[in-house]
């Protein structure tokens, strides 16, 4: 997926980075990483030992960035980086630009746990869109800082970003993407601790954003 993406990356940037995120894997992920780091001087690589969750990993991505423009895709392989084009037509426009799955290749389960998502997140924090835990996402690095730093650790973190935006009067594009079947790995997302965790998670978040910092 790093070496697909590293054309797009010189076709539309003077300037690029990509920050590979490994949030404790048990294979041979991070030795990988910095093999392909050795290799790009474009290339860095983050490591948390051990696992700490999604938003975790997400986070250390976004305090790690150092341009203009952010944008974070999913490592397994199930986003088309050549979409990119269609955030950055966009991103002039927008804070934030978020993708939605034009037919999601996830297991049943996951699609009934995103239906469940939308509702929660309307209850809870007032807000709707098509397609909330797309791990395909550009940002404008000054509209992140104005909603950073982020406090979920594991899954919430996408509800957590698109909350703190709401609150902060962002303005949020929607652009349609691609999505693919998982070749390799396994998915944690419909995980029994994950999604009692991102329960957990979204309490603190709606008390936070209420009686909070904003």
């Amino acid at each position: 997926m790093v070496k697909n993406a590293i054309p797009i990356a010189e076709k539309v940037a003077y300037e690029w980075e990509i920050i590979i995120v490994d949030d404790g894997s048990s294979d041979n992920t991070l030795k990988k990483a910095y093999k392909l780091a050795k290799i790009h001087k474009n290339i860095r690589v983050v490591a948390h030992i051990p696992n700490r969750g999604y938003g975790a990993a997400l986070r250390e991505g976004f305090e790690n960035a150092k341009y203009k423009y952010i944008v974070f895709t999913d490592g397994d392989n199930q986003f088309n980086f050549t979409e990119v084009l269609k955030f950055i037509d966009k991103i002039e426009d927008a804070d934030i630009v978020i993708g939605y799955r034009e037919k999601r290749r996830d297991h049943p389960f996951r699609h009934l746990l995103m239906a469940l998502l939308k509702i929660w997140d309307l209850f809870f924090f007032g807000f709707y869109f098509r397609d909330i835990d797309c791990g395909f996402k550009m940002f404008k690095k000054e509209s992140l800082k104005k909603i950073m730093p982020f406090k979920s650790e594991g899954a919430m973190i996408t509800s957590e970003i698109l909350a703190r935006a709401k609150k902060a009067k962002l303005k949020i594009g929607q652009v349609k993407v691609s999505h693919y079947s998982r070749k390799f790995g396994d998915q944690s997302g419909g995980n029994i601790r994950v999604v009692v965790r991102a329960i957990r998670e979204s309490f603190i978040l709606w008390k936070d954003i209420n009686y909070g910092r904003a």
